[in-house]
């Protein structure tokens, strides 16, 4: 007599049912995959920013801001989404410059700065820079642009049709295809 539970059979049936469980524990969500392979960014997030820039031991510069977002990425950057205004010091710590802007992003590996949306910027001379987007290089404390720039003194208003490359306290001007009135003193 043949018996349905001989010990052939209950090996098979067993391999059976684990292959079946393997093959279910296998499955894999595709949604789930997706997701394990996706790059996760990591932001940190500051409120109210006030921060110090300082190279060779001199405070260089104070930024204000109600918004700090700082990514860690192949790049590290920081963005202000929602405004910064930035005050620039001379050797002895005296305001040369102030700067405005809607929007900025520091990318810290490079050592500047890009901004836009009514950027502004102005000296203790009362010289003021308007355009809509500018960078500032922090190596060589400079400003430039390929964009329309408009700069307005006490007595001039000048246009660089074409950008600028400008220090930060505005000794030195290039505006490239300049136009506007220009007085020369002898």
């Amino acid at each position: 007599m043949h018996s349905p539970f001989n010990l052939s059979n209950i090996k098979a049936t067993s391999f059976f049912m684990i292959s079946c469980f393997f093959l279910w524990a296998c499955e894999n969500d595709v949604t789930q995959v997706q997701n394990w392979n996706q790059k996760v960014e990591m932001v940190e997030t500051g409120k109210q920013i006030l921060a110090y820039l300082s190279t060779e031991g001199k405070v260089r510069a104070k930024l204000t801001a109600p918004l700090l977002l700082r990514y860690q990425t192949d790049t590290l950057y920081s963005e202000f989404p929602n405004s910064l205004h930035v005050d620039f010091y001379d050797d002895s710590t005296k305001v040369e410059s102030q700067l405005d802007a809607l929007y900025g992003i520091y990318y810290e590996s490079f050592n500047k700065v890009y901004l836009r949306d009514s950027v502004m910027v102005f000296n203790t001379n009362g010289d003021t820079l308007r355009t809509s987007e500018l960078w500032w290089d922090q190596q060589t404390q400079k400003f430039y642009n390929d964009k329309p720039t408009r700069i307005d003194t006490k007595t001039q208003h000048l246009y660089g049709a074409h950008g600028i490359e400008a220090s930060q306290d505005f000794s030195q001007i290039i505006l490239n295809q300049p136009s506007g009135t220009i007085e020369v003193e002898e």
